[in-house]
Order: structure tokens, then sequence, then C-alpha cells
């Protein structure tokens, strides 16, 4: 999708991805574990269906929060640059409370906020934008289309009335507000409505409408899957490149030094010495930056934050870590898993383990399930058995969308 940045830059935007709902009338599996999944982490061409909604948003926003505690969701949005997911409620509008609740507990919550569902995965960026630029003059703004078929009440069977169509229009999202309005209506309001919409109409603030969009189409029933493939697929719209798998390995060393604290994988570890280098020397984290940089093509670390730059000295390689997810990111990749062995005789690495995976996981911005850090020893051979100094090794796997070459 062509990704048109946002024209509101003065302004903060935040988007709420709604993941909570079951989708009752959904199924697109036979076996009891594929009717289990919810429709929003389906595969729709090669990736979850909350993925796509999720990539149509991060352009436009400063923050996306995702509002769900289905266990799929992290895995769903593992390696984009979004908030922490929070949990939703029994209802759409309690998830949208909780949502709008953890956006106002940030250090500078937004201006504005967008809520869409996590089931509208092909959101053209020209639809978001119409809704931002709308909100320079609206606090309220929802896509939406103007009904063309004649509507019919029916009751058992039998058609009651036809109900005029001047007039109607079909409701989508991303639907916009003013954060402050928006959170302060949710607040007071414990009403359950279908949309936020109906909230500020409830409240006397008009809300404005522009121009939806076909393709955007909110997958409901199994037959929704198709039509959202064959969007994906037209000519005007190239389809989703599926994510390849990409495997790279990193190897380094650090001699002890006096002097110094021993930094590994993000943390400090009680030692007489610590490791000589130019930055702070983390071996654990070096390592796993380089096989990051293999595995995306990227060089070494080395490439990234030169020893001959000043800049870099003593520096704490948590940044250079957070740049390496953060390439990640911006391929539209995604962290499968890394794999750490320190090699040294001492300190012992099997206490601070779990710690040193919360802390990667932390800077990576993926779940620490998928971070794994064990510790070796070289038997008393050579410098790592000298206890002269700590070698690292570690393997990642990383799927990146196919480029074509």
């Amino acid at each position: 999708m062509d990704a048109t940045p946002s024209p509101i830059k003065r302004k903060r935007v935040a988007a709420l991805l709604l993941a909570a709902g079951r989708g009752r009338r959904f199924s697109a599996g036979t076996t009891e574990e594929q009717a289990a999944i919810s429709k929003q982490f389906h595969l729709l061409a090669g990736q979850p269906v909350i993925r796509h909604a999720a990539l149509a948003l991060l352009p436009h926003v400063d923050y996306l929060q995702p509002v769900g505690s289905d266990p799929l969701l992290p895995q769903a949005l593992a390696g984009l640059d979004v908030l922490s997911p929070v949990p939703g409620g029994a209802e759409r509008h309690d998830s949208v409370r909780a949502g709008l609740e953890a956006l106002a507990a940030l250090p500078t919550p937004p201006d504005i906020v967008l809520v869409h569902d996590g089931a509208r995965p092909y959101v053209p960026a020209a639809l978001i934008t119409r809704v931002l630029e709308a909100l320079e003059h609206h606090e309220g703004v929802i896509p939406a289309l103007p009904v063309s078929d004649t509507l019919k009440k029916v009751k058992d069977g039998i058609i009651t009335d036809t109900v005029p169509r001047d007039g109607l229009w079909r409701a989508q999202t991303p639907q916009g507000f003013s954060f402050p309005l928006l959170h302060a209506l949710h607040t007071r309001h414990r009403t359950a409505l279908t949309d936020d919409a109906g909230l500020l109409e409830a409240a006397g603030h008009p809300v404005a409408i522009v121009m939806g969009a076909e393709d955007n189409i909110k997958l409901t029933v199994t037959e929704d899957l198709m039509r959202l493939e064959r969007a994906m697929q037209s000519q005007e719209n190239q389809p989703t490149p599926p994510l390849l798998p990409r495997v790279g390995l990193g190897y380094d060393v650090h001699a002890f030094a006096e002097g110094r604290k021993l930094i590994l994988c993000g943390i400090e570890i009680p030692h007489e010495k610590g490791l000589a280098g130019h930055s702070d020397a983390d071996v654990g984290i070096h390592t796993l930056c380089d096989a990051i940089y293999g595995a995306l093509n990227e060089g070494d670390i080395g490439r990234h934050f030169p020893p001959t730059d000043e800049k870099w000295r003593d520096m704490d390689s948590a940044r250079f870590l957070i740049h390496a997810g953060e390439l990640i990111r911006s391929k539209g990749g995604m962290l499968v898993n890394a794999d750490l062995t320190i090699i040294c005789e001492r300190p012992k690495i099997g206490p601070h383990a779990q710690a040193m995976c919360a802390r990667l996981a932390e800077l990576l911005k993926v779940h620490p399930s998928r971070i794994s850090v064990k510790a070796t020893t070289s038997e008393r051979l050579g410098f790592t058995g000298r206890e002269e100094g700590i070698a690292a090794t570690a393997a990642v796997s990383i799927m990146v969308p196919d480029s074509g070459v």
C-alpha cells in the first residue's frame, strides 16, 4: 500500500487497534483448533489479518496501541513498532475505553486518536489521510460509503417495509477523534454503542463524514477472505509480499579489563573485572547485533557504530541493539527468535539468564519467549579457559518481505 505520510505533523496522532472480538459469524477452518482462532489472526496473503491493519496505520501515527488479550496478538504484531497490548473488555466500548486509558497514561498523550477494527486489514493510505485532514476542522470524522442498494425490513422471512436509502451511509474505520474529547466521553458514559461516532452524536457533538473505500472490507464471514485476497492482488493494489526467512550468525570476543563494570546482555553482572572495549564492551549485545545485521545483509556492528568514532566511547550497547531492532522493523520484518551462547569460565551466567532475556526482549520490542541466553565453558582450554576474556555466539531467525531479487 502507498505509505503516504500523515499531513498532521504538528499534532501527535495515536491509533487504537481493536483485537478483542471473537467474530462469531466467521469460521475459516475445519478443525477445532482452526475454528477457535479469532478472525483477525487468520492468514491473509501470508500474514495475519491484523498485521495488515497495523502496517496500514503505522506510517500515519506516533503511537499504535493494540487492544486485546489473545495470546496470538503479540505474535501477530511481532517486530512492529507498537505499544504493548492492553486487555480488552466484554464489549467494543469497553475495549476502546481500555485503549484510551492506556494512551492517557503515556508521558505525552496524543492530540488525535484513530479507532480501527483489527478485522479490517486493507485500508488505503488515502483514506487515512482524508480522515486526518478532516480532523483539522472537526472533532470527529468517520469514513463511510453511501448506501446504493434498496433496503428492506424483514420479519419471519417476509418483507415488512422498504427503507428509503436517501441519506444513508455505511460506516467504516478508522474513525478519528479529538483524543481529549473521546477520552472524556468514554470516562463519563458507559453506553453500549456500535461505534464511537455514536458516542459523540449522543453528546451533541457533530461528526463529519469523508469518503470511504469499497476495499476497506471488514472480515465478517469466510467469503470476505476471498474478496480481500482479490483486492490485494488487483492491478492497482499489489499483493503484500510474503515473508521469507533469513538467518544470521554472530561471534564476538572481549578481553577482561581492570576497573570496568561487567555488562552482559544489557545488565550489570557482579564480577571483579569488566570487559575492554570502545563502548561498554557488552559482548552479548555485540554478537546479537552482528547476527541481526548479517541476516539483513547490513554488514557488521562496526559499519554502523565504528570504534574510531569518539561519540561511541563508553556508550551503552543497548543503543546498538535498539538500532538493530529498528532496522528489522524498517524493512517490514520481524524477529522470530534469537539464541545466544556466552562462553566463559566465570562468572556463572545461569543465575542471570532470565534477566538477560527480559532485557534483550525489551530492547528489541519482542516477547521474552523469542530470546534464549545460555552459557558454556571451554573446559579450561584457550583464552576463555584461562579467564582472559569472554566470547559469545548468536544465531537469529528473521522474517522479511520478499524483495523479488
